[in-house]
């Protein structure tokens, strides 16, 4: 039988989930899954790449969150994160339906990170009234404000928790229960089955999944031991009680709601209506050019001055005039690509923004990486390598076959830095700049030496073992089959 996951943790629920996208999404195809959601703890960190792979493999993608929601104000952050009352939280799935619903997702991770931060980022029941449309929830593991008063022995606050939540979200409010062999689980399933049917809310099955296959529940376990600083030997440590969080088929999910298809056919149901799949468009600020004048002969004029102006430094060095032919044909070439590509504008911000900073006396790096290959790149002053001086390609920058964003790497003074981003912020828009985010992995030696310390090995131990593990070549790191066939 068909069966849609949507309640899934990806490497992007940090610490947490171990279903790595690229693994994940052969497995999903395999098993005849049209679609299948990803809904990491409080962010939304995987959410193109997610859709990228699950593109590729012919799987609807659907884009979600499990949000931690404040139990009264996102601003009130008094109390731990277990307590109820005050600074705790609440888990809810969200789903997006639709570009509206994608758009109040993110504002709503924004807003936990940026407002409602206390242990987690949290937001509260006054911005998921203010940012619900376009969105399906669902009521969360046990974790989730309706499961967690059943669980507590207090049904008139879980019936108050779910009605509330079917007003805020009308008619896109799902019951979810779970089959995962948690005992408190299997407690609140049948008290779950009966609040929905009495309210007349839809149910629906999901699994929580936190990593691919049931062997893989050790390893999880491992990492979560990382997450929390403990060790396996630890009784006291946080851990989940079942090995049942795993990506499983649609038959096993079936067998496991027989006694409620409809939570089954409901997640078709809800993939149905998630109409919605991220495409990636290039949407650049405006630059703004004068009446009549389009980007691109905006670009082609500051080329070509840049150009001059460059060339006339070189002439006063003693210059071989029959070279100018060779930049006139080179400028004319990349102009041709970058406008025929659509990235005039690109390199008119970019230009812009770093000659503004040299301007207020702001070191700026000469450039580096593919785009010193570039003429055009040298004419604007956005770097300040001849290209054709140190014989360096253009192609390797921007190359019409394999059509990509161009990436110039900029550096500017560490003190200074700042200056530039509000600069950018002010002309663009605060809402069209963002700094990229850089995520650590645990790789190679620094696993090795995690794990170690999660298996109660000593540190010299743990040492000697790591010192068997190949060093990284060209800055990638030697994968771990292989160097286990070297060092069994």
């Amino acid at each position: 039988m068909s069966f849609v996951h949507l309640h899934l943790h990806t490497q992007y629920s940090l610490l947490d989930g171990a279903n790595k996208i690229k693994e994940l999404m052969p497995r999903v195809k395999a098993a005849g899954m049209p679609a299948c959601a990803i809904t990491d703890h409080g962010n939304m960190f995987g959410a193109v790449q997610f859709s990228e792979a699950a593109r590729e493999h012919g799987v609807q993608p659907i884009l979600g969150c499990e949000m931690y929601v404040a139990p009264q104000s996102r601003l009130e952050k008094a109390g731990r994160i277990d307590d109820y009352e005050a600074g705790g939280n609440y888990h809810l799935v969200l789903l997006a339906t639709s570009r509206e619903g994608y758009r109040h997702l993110c504002q709503l991770v924004t807003a936990g990170f940026r407002e409602g931060f206390h242990y987690k980022p949290r937001v509260d029941k006054e911005l998921l009234r203010e940012l619900g449309g376009g969105l399906i929830a669902l009521s969360g593991c046990l974790r989730g404000e309706v499961a967690h008063n059943l669980m507590s022995s207090q049904p008139e606050r879980a019936r108050s928790a779910a009605e509330e939540l079917a007003r805020i979200f009308d008619g896109r409010f799902y019951i979810e229960v779970q089959d995962n062999h948690l005992p408190a689980q299997e407690r609140v399933n049948g008290e779950l089955i009966a609040l929905a049917r009495e309210l007349g809310l839809p149910l629906v099955g999901t699994n929580d999944c936190h990593y691919l296959r049931p062997e893989d529940a050790a390893a999880h376990e491992a990492l979560l031991c990382i997450q929390t600083g403990k060790t396996l030997s630890d009784e006291r440590r946080w851990r989940f009680e079942t090995d049942q969080l795993y990506v499983k088929d649609g038959a096993e999910m079936a067998a496991a709601f027989a006694h409620v298809p409809e939570a089954v056919t409901n997640t078709l149901e809800i993939a149905r209506r998630c109409d919605f799949e991220l495409r990636q468009e290039w949407q650049f600020p405006v630059y703004q050019t004068p009446p009549g004048e389009t980007l691109e002969d905006a670009l082609d004029k500051k080329v070509r001055r840049g150009l001059d102006e460059r060339l006339n430094e070189a002439r006063t060095l003693g210059w071989d005039p029959a070279r100018e032919r060779l930049y006139e044909e080179r400028a004319r070439s990349e102009l041709a690509i970058i406008t025929s590509m659509g990235f005039a504008g690109y390199f008119l911000i970019v230009a812009d923004f770093i000659n503004w900073a040299k301007n207020q006396g702001i070191p700026v790096g000469p450039g580096r990486g593919s785009a010193a290959g570039s003429l055009v790149a040298y004419a604007l002053r956005i770097t300040d390598l001849d290209p054709l001086e140190h014989g360096l390609l253009f192609e390797r920058f921007l190359n019409p076959e394999r059509r990509s964003m161009p990436d110039i790497d900029v550096d500017f003074c560490f003190v200074r830095r700042d200056e530039v981003i509000r600069y950018v912020r002010e002309k663009y828009g605060a809402d069209r700049v963002a700094q990229i985010i850089t995520f650590g992995t645990l790789k190679g030696k620094a696993a090795i030496k995690d794990v170690g310390r999660v298996l109660d090995f000593t540190f010299a131990e743990t040492d000697r073992i790591a010192k068997l593990y190949p060093e990284p070549k060209q800055g990638k790191d030697f994968p771990l089959e292989k160097a286990l066939e070297m060092e069994p």
